[in-house]
Parts: C-alpha cells; sequence; structure tokens
C-alpha cells in the first residue's frame, strides 16, 4: 500500500481572503500535523493560464501568497511549501499526459466550463477564445498530484470533477503502462465555500466581496459596514431574519461563543443593524490580529520567506525528479542508461 501523501494547491492571483482560510488554509494547519508528508504547492504556471498577461501579477504574487500561509499557521517544518514553475518534471508529466486526454473531455469538465463562463473578457462570449494551456490545465493538475504521489487532496467541491479527471488520467496511464500511479481520493473541507459580503455563493479576488488577511482596521471597517442583512428590516427595532444575514454569518466564523445571543436578540428586534456591524467589526479586528503580526515579521524577514521556498522547492523537485524517471522508464524513453 503507498503511503498516504497529501498534495494541495493555491494560485499566486491575490492575497489570502476569509474564503480561503476557513475553505482551506483552516483545513491544511490540522493536515500538516499529521504523520504524513504534506505539500503545498504555490500554483504560478496554473495562475498563468488565465493570468499570462499580467506575469508580474502573478511573480509579486508568490511571495505575498507564500506569507500569508505562514502567517495563518502553516508550518514549513511540517509542510513542504514550494514554486510549481520551478519544477521542470511537473511540465514534463504534463506533456506525457496530454496524450492520455480529449479535447472533447476537457471541454466537458464542469469546473472548466464554469470558469470559461467567467472568463468572457478573456476567452470570448462563448469560450471561443480559450487557449491551450487554459482548457488543460486539469491535466496539469493531475501532474502536480502524482509528482509527488499525492494520494490525498484537499478541496472544495466545486474542485471535485478536476479530481476526477486525475483519476481518469491515472487509470488509463495505468491501464496502458502497467500500475504504476494512485488514484487520489478527496479529503473535504466543513467549509467547503464560503459567501461573500454580498450574500454571493462565493467569496473572491474579483468580485469586491471579500474580507483579506492583509486588510487594515480602516478596510475592514468600510467592508463589513456595508454587508448586506434582511432587506426587511427597517427600523433598529423591527425583528429579523438572521439566516439571511452575511454580519450574522461572519459572526458564526469569528464570533462562535456568542451566535446564538446575536441570533436571538436579531430575530426578536433587540438589535440594531449598526451596533450588530460594529460588534463584527471588533470580532474580525481581535480575529485578524495575530495573523498579521505574524505577516509583518515576515514582511521584515523576507530573506526568511525566500530560504523557506527555495529549501521547499528543491525537496519538492528530488521527489519529482523520481517520478519522471519511473514514468520514463514505463513509457520505455528512458535511452542511454
Amino acid at each position: 500500500m503507498k503511503q498516504k501523501t497529501i498534495l494541495t494547491g493555491i494560485r499566486p492571483t491575490g492575497n489570502i481572503h476569509l474564503g480561503h482560510y476557513f475553505g482551506a488554509v483552516k483545513k491544511w494547519k490540522k493536515l500538516q500535523n499529521q504523520d504524513t508528508p504534506f505539500y503545498l504547492e504555490i500554483a504560478d504556471v496554473q495562475a498563468l493560464t488565465d493570468n499570462f498577461h499580467q506575469p508580474e501579477k502573478v511573480r509579486k504574487n508568490v511571495r505575498e501568497l507564500t506569507i500569508d500561509a505562514l502567517a495563518c499557521g502553516i508550518d514549513p517544518k511540517k509542510t513542504n511549501i514550494f514554486i510549481q514553475s520551478m519544477i521542470p518534471e511537473i511540465a514534463e508529466l504534463t506533456v506525457f499526459y496530454s496524450n492520455l486526454v480529449t479535447i472533447a473531455r476537457l471541454y466537458r469538465n464542469p469546473t472548466v466550463k464554469a470558469e470559461m463562463k467567467q472568463k468572457k473578457e478573456l476567452f470570448g462570449e462563448d469560450g471561443e477564445g480559450i487557449t491551450y494551456g487554459f482548457l488543460g490545465y486539469p491535466v496539469s493538475q493531475a501532474a502536480d498530484i502524482t509528482a509527488f504521489h499525492g494520494t490525498h487532496v484537499p478541496c472544495g467541491d466545486d474542485q471535485l470533477p478536476l479530481l476526477e479527471q486525475c483519476r481518469e488520467i491515472v487509470r488509463k496511464f495505468n491501464n496502458i503502462y502497467g500500475d504504476t500511479l494512485v488514484e487520489p481520493e478527496a479529503i473535504l473541507s466543513e467549509n467547503t465555500r464560503i459567501k461573500g459580503l454580498d450574500g454571493n455563493e462565493k467569496m473572491g479576488k474579483s468580485l469586491g466581496n471579500a474580507i483579506f488577511l492583509s486588510d487594515d482596521e480602516e478596510t475592514v471597517t468600510k467592508k463589513i459596514m456595508g454587508a448586506v442583512t434582511d432587506p426587511e428590516k427597517l427600523k433598529k427595532d423591527d425583528p429579523a431574519n438572521p439566516d439571511i444575514c452575511m454580519v450574522y454569518y461572519y459572526h458564526k466564523l469569528v464570533n462562535q461563543d456568542y451566535v446564538d445571543t446575536v441570533c436571538s436578540e436579531c430575530k426578536r428586534g433587540a438589535r440594531g443593524c449598526v451596533a450588530c456591524k460594529k460588534e463584527l467589526i471588533a470580532s474580525m479586528l481581535a480575529f485578524l490580529k495575530p495573523i498579521q503580526e505574524k505577516r509583518n515579521y515576515y514582511l521584515e524577514h523576507l530573506e526568511e520567506v525566500d530560504e523557506i521556498l527555495k529549501e521547499g522547492t528543491e525537496n519538492a523537485r528530488k521527489l519529482a525528479k523520481e517520478t519522471v524517471q519511473t514514468i520514463k522508464e514505463k513509457m520505455q524513453i528512458h535511452y542511454f542508461e
């Protein structure tokens, strides 16, 4: 039986926000404490599939994202953090695996289809301008996972179609070349998707509805004061429905000991929205304080961040090289050896 190995990744297109934290990073912190290898990929190559025209954005956010992860409690002694583009073996595996997937299958991937619709300005109204790189990024993800013998992948439910495509590639490879790769399994987070301040089902960097871990007090205050509440509550003492109020939703994330009080007072009209938002602001700032203090430390010690990335990438590449060597032997393309 293969050793359990956990592989996950995050695209460096912006700082970590609450959606990332509660949807993924919080789970990673628990998983890194298990007695099993844990790899965290800074997926800059995949970020370039829809940011190819903004390379400076991706480059800047590699370090920014690493700082955010470290500030959240990702421990480089327990988690191997590495940069995707600095592992050329991943690109090599991507080419090999691309022979095992049809274009039609890539177009049918629900996650790819949904993301194409969100990027009409880049890829056209009907996806007529879709690039080979973006359409094929599930193949690249399969390379990410298998390069490090990933057996388990923490992900949200919206990522399950990508994981299933990886499993299909693994099965096809094994059928053709012999039993070599392991089909990875998903580790779903308790909070697979965190809503935005505007009530949108997804908090997103580009949607303008996110609180970032790097946001200062003024920014946090402005965002929360503009959060969506029950539109039927017109006066301070009107009863309201907390279940459709985003302020209550965020109280449940960062103020769990107080949520029963917030809920009951809201329902019976004993709580005004402005006061409720101010309480949430205080709780949010208290939640963010230790993260931002640690973040400031790493901002002042960038050489330490770079060393973590360098060491993690070197360690990851050693394993990826071994994987590619095995793959080439199975495919009978190991010449002059």
